[in-house]
């Protein structure tokens, strides 16, 4: 899948693309059992446009700029009205 045929509410996404940016991280307590992660942005692009990939905890450290990664099984939201692509926890990610 291309990441421009991405749409709000979309599961079992495949893409893949290239990392070309990436925030520090920053710590988040869970709403639901207060417990503390570890979150980071990043921007996934193919030839068709690009999509900030939200980052958990491990899935930081596996990931840098201009590093290839296949998202396998991810889903797609809106925060503030920006299209994210998440991996979650059914989800993979590899680097290629």
């Amino acid at each position: 899948m291309k990441i421009k045929e991405l749409r709000n509410g979309m599961k079992h996404v495949n893409v893949e693309g290239k990392i070309v940016d990436k925030s520090e991280p920053r710590e988040v307590v869970s709403r639901y059992q207060g417990t503390t992660h570890t979150v980071a942005n990043a921007v996934i692009a193919d030839e068709t446009g690009k999509i900030k990939l939200t980052l958990w905890n491990d899935q930081i450290d596996q990931v840098n700029v201009n590093d290839n990664v296949k998202i396998e099984n991810g889903y797609v939201t809106s925060f503030r009205g920006e299209l994210q692509l998440n991996v979650g926890k059914y989800g993979k990610l590899k680097v290629e």
